[in-house]
């Protein structure tokens, strides 16, 4: 599991336009829930760090972009690839006020995911499913201030 975690931290790719360079840090986390019941028989949900992960469980991405210069950024684009022996989870991806699209040619072109096309193995093009996903995107529909952060992030299955 650390390999899943280390894979998709290193390949997040940050772009920020303008004439002044924007200081943008990016941390994520991975996370896996876990339930546990008190004494009372009630039942809770917690997050705990991804340590391991085993075929079935679902870890949460959490990416945190927080703007650690002095000027606004604009224009903030991140990606981030699917990890190998993972599926994306139909609907997962949030990411409060950005556009969230998907990748199923490792991120060479994306689109919503009702829009994305591949080739099946009959030859024809029919609409790609979550399993299908390489790659997820998010572009930021406002600026960052100074001092101010953001989080997107999506949940995978571990196959």
């Amino acid at each position: 599991m650390k390999s899943l975690i280390n894979i998709s931290s290193i390949l997040f790719l940050l772009m920020v336009s303008g004439l002044a360079q924007a200081d943008i840090k990016l941390t994520t986390s991975a996370e896996i829930e876990v339930t546990k019941v008190n004494q009372q028989g009630i039942k809770r949900v917690k997050r705990v760090p991804a340590s391991h992960a085993v075929p079935g469980n679902e870890v949460i991405y959490t990416i945190t972009a927080k703007n650690t210069g002095k000027q606004a950024a604009d224009k903030i684009v991140v990606t981030n690839p699917i990890p190998q022996h993972t599926v994306y989870v139909t609907g997962s991806a949030f990411g409060k006020n950005t556009d969230i699209t998907f990748s199923v040619d490792s991120g060479k072109t994306y689109a919503k995911a009702n829009q994305l096309i591949v080739k099946g193995q009959n030859g024809k093009t029919r609409r790609a499913s979550a399993n299908e996903y390489t790659n997820v995107r998010w572009v930021f529909g406002f600026d960052l201030k100074p001092g101010a952060q953001a989080q997107v992030g999506y949940r995978v299955k571990v196959k």
